[in-house]
């Protein structure tokens, strides 16, 4: 048996070593505590985009110098949290173009796709973001030849991803999806009230298009389906 002198010091050194794994303990938890401060604040899913503040960076984002540049820098912030963007806006239930803003320097939009929806090759005239918040879009860009317009790119856009496209750009576009997409489009001027073209997906004959035209589309896709497209 111990001694009670004997006792006495295991005591002492058991609250010695106990004192030690502890302030070793809190040394170690320090760098946990410090890496997740440090971590981007996520969207806990109840949040909502504040609609009319993303319009208003938007406009003063397209004062700067490299207007794209910094307009989509503000879309790309806005994707990366998509979720906030469909308590905003609603799940996407039909194919459609619920306008944001139109002026003469800056169209935004949010974009529905049905799914499988496809859109025939187009331009724009004018620069463009596209930002997913929901679903996919594929691109297939063109190019104007002196025989018309030859596929020679694509790109594929999942939920959070943002792309630029350049005031010359023609591409066709598709949801490969068989549920919708929803994206934020942002252009560079007057969308829906320039003049453009587009080309036939079958002949690749060039055609006349604006606002109206690209508006009739999502109408008809909506039909086709049996989709009410005031619902």
């Amino acid at each position: 048996m111990m001694s009670r002198s004997d006792k006495m010091q295991f005591s002492r050194q058991r609250r010695t070593v106990i004192a030690g794994v502890a302030a070793l303990s809190s040394y170690l938890i320090l760098p946990t505590v410090s890496y997740a401060s440090s971590k981007k604040p996520t969207s806990t899913g109840r949040e909502r985009m504040d609609i009319d503040r993303f319009v208003e960076d938007c406009v003063i984002a397209n004062k700067e110098s490299d207007a794209q540049a910094a307009v989509k820098e503000v879309l790309a912030k806005a994707v990366s949290t998509p979720n906030t963007i469909i308590n905003a806006l609603g799940e996407p239930s039909k194919a459609g173009l619920n306008v944001l803003l139109s002026s003469p320097t800056l169209t935004i939009f949010a974009a529905t796709w049905t799914p499988q929806m496809n859109l025939m090759p187009h331009d724009h005239l004018m620069w463009a973001n596209i930002g997913i918040y929901t679903g996919r879009e594929d691109n297939i860009f063109w190019k104007r030849s002196a025989d018309g317009i030859k596929a020679y790119g694509a790109e594929a856009l999942f939920t959070g991803d943002a792309t630029s496209l350049p005031d010359n750009a023609v591409h066709s576009v598709t949801n490969p999806l068989l549920r919708f997409t929803g994206g934020i489009h942002i252009y560079g001027g007057d969308f829906f009230n320039t003049t453009r073209s587009q080309w036939d997906p079958e002949t690749l004959n060039k055609e006349p298009s604006d606002g109206a035209v690209i508006r009739g589309i999502f109408q008809r896709e909506n039909e086709r389906l049996g989709i009410d497209s005031n619902g």
